[in-house]
């Protein structure tokens, strides 16, 4: 029987897609509180998936939040002391964290989301439809709100979120089979140097995801394991990277950015079509997609080295994503489609008959290579939830979970990323839900696997870990 977490207020989740239906039986397995104290306000129909819930007490509301009604819909569900559970696409995380900061409002998210129509729009200039320029807004916007103000945690799913807090563990083990274990830092700059004492110079959030279906993607169909919407609006923006001091050179299409703390970077092309050599320990190398996130520019920034005002030393950060096959098949013919969404979209679970998502970071340098991470499998999945539940989504769902426990209990932080809170807290709590948990090392190098018929120019043999021998060109 889990232990129940007491909760005096209101709830509001707004969404109710793959993430925000996982969620929900997390919410009602820990927190210690009335289900009709819960509110979910959905911008599409997906009552038949939330009905066993409100016929407990959840209310449910269909009606998409747009800037006019935004302040008129918060007022009437949540107040001081209450929390928000922003897990929408095309709703401004922005302007609900400014809301929540004036209204005591404690508040989570998986991501910075924009509203509507914003990554695709021309009339914004490209630099900031990055995920660094959407940080950097929010960072800027903190430094006027108190820091002791109703806490919000900013982008806290499995990544960005719970991938932060795997850096951490994985550090702490590579200093130990380095011979040189270490009690965990208790600030920023002793975890940057930590880092830097290691020698990492890359950090790849390895994912790799195995889980098969019985029923294949179909033409003009999008298929996924999570929300698509959410995967297309962000394989579609520029890729990102946190761009580490090794570096010798910048890619020839790369752009650096004007504003903020210079810790990454952009590539003039989208993240669907950009390709990268990694490694997951079940998986093996893989071929995958370098999608920008938030963590790939928090988690660089979190971890330089400065002096006397000069960054002197910082990792090489992104996302490396291998999606289920039929979500490979799926961005293939988006790309054919001229990026153009097809006409069906599926979430892939009851068809789901088989395989893991392996969620892991891949910290590599002095050391060689070292993962650490899940192993969550379909089957574990469905006895942790049920049949219509798959490993992706409760990855997701469980620090949400665990990042709502931490605000409620740490309810005057102010605005706070997930490298700033308590890695152990969030970790405890999600593990039961994570499958094996492990740390392989390997010897892998993205300078293996290459293709001997026809060598790639612009390698750096002398320098395994540069950018340039993990990028694909074709």
């Amino acid at each position: 029987m889990a232990k129940k977490f007491p909760f005096a207020g209101r709830i509001l989740m707004i969404g109710y897609g793959s993430v925000g239906r996982c969620t929900m039986p997390l919410l009602e397995k820990h927190f210690d509180m009335p289900l009709n104290r819960i509110t979910v306000v959905d911008g599409d129909d997906h009552s038949a998936d939330i009905a066993r819930f409100t016929q407990k007490g959840v209310n449910y509301l269909i009606q998409p939040i747009k800037p006019d009604n935004l302040e008129a819909t918060l007022l009437k569900y949540v107040g001081k002391g209450d929390l928000i559970i922003n897990l929408s696409v095309e709703v401004s995380s922005f302007d609900i964290m400014q809301w929540c900061q004036k209204n005591g409002t404690l508040y989570i998210d998986t991501c910075i989301e924009p509203w509507a129509n914003y990554y695709d729009n021309k009339d914004i200039p490209e630099e900031e439809r990055t995920n660094y320029f959407l940080r950097h807004k929010l960072l800027e916007a903190r430094k006027s709100w108190p820091k002791d103000g109703p806490s919000a945690l900013a982008t806290h799913g499995a990544n960005p979120g719970l991938v932060s807090h795997f850096v951490k563990q994985a550090l702490l083990e590579i200093a130990k089979f380095t011979g040189k274990p270490v009690s965990a830092p208790t600030d920023r700059e002793g975890w940057a140097k930590l880092m830097q004492s290691l020698g990492v110079k890359v950090i790849h959030v390895a994912e790799h995801d195995l889980q098969v279906t019985n029923v294949p993607k179909r033409p003009g169909e999008f298929c996924n394991t999570w929300s698509i919407h959410g995967f297309v609006g962000e394989g579609a923006q520029p890729a990102e990277l946190g761009w580490g001091t090794h570096e010798k050179r910048l890619p020839a299409d790369a752009a650096e950015h004007k504003v903020g703390c210079k810790a990454g970077i952009y590539l003039r092309q989208p993240g669907c079509t950009t390709e990268v050599r990694s490694w997951t320990p079940q998986g093996g190398p893989m071929i995958s997609y370098l999608i920008t996130h938030g963590e790939s520019i928090s988690t660089a920034d979190y971890y330089t080295v400065y002096e006397n005002g000069k960054a002197v030393y910082r990792p090489t950060v992104h996302y490396a994503y291998h999606p289920c096959d039929d979500a490979v098949l799926s961005v293939r013919e988006f790309q054919a489609r001229a990026f153009e969404l097809q006409p069906k979209i599926r979430l892939l679970n009851e068809e789901i008959v088989e395989g893991i998502d392996e969620l892991g970071v891949l910290l590599m340098g002095d050391f060689g290579a070292y993962w650490y991470g899940s192993q969550l499998s379909i089957d574990e999945a469905r006895e942790l939830l049920g049949p219509d539940y798959n490993a992706t989504s409760i990855q997701i769902a469980s620090p949400v979970l665990a990042g709502a426990m931490w605000l409620i209990e740490n309810p005057n932080r102010g605005v706070v990323e997930p490298e700033e809170i308590d890695f152990t807290y969030i970790l405890d709590i999600c593990r039961p839900y994570l499958g094996p948990v492990v740390g392989v090392r390997s010897d892998w190098t993205p300078l293996q696997d290459r293709n001997k018929l026809f060598p790639e120019a612009n390698l750096d043999t002398s320098d395994p870990w540069q950018f340039e021998n993990f990028r694909i060109r074709r």
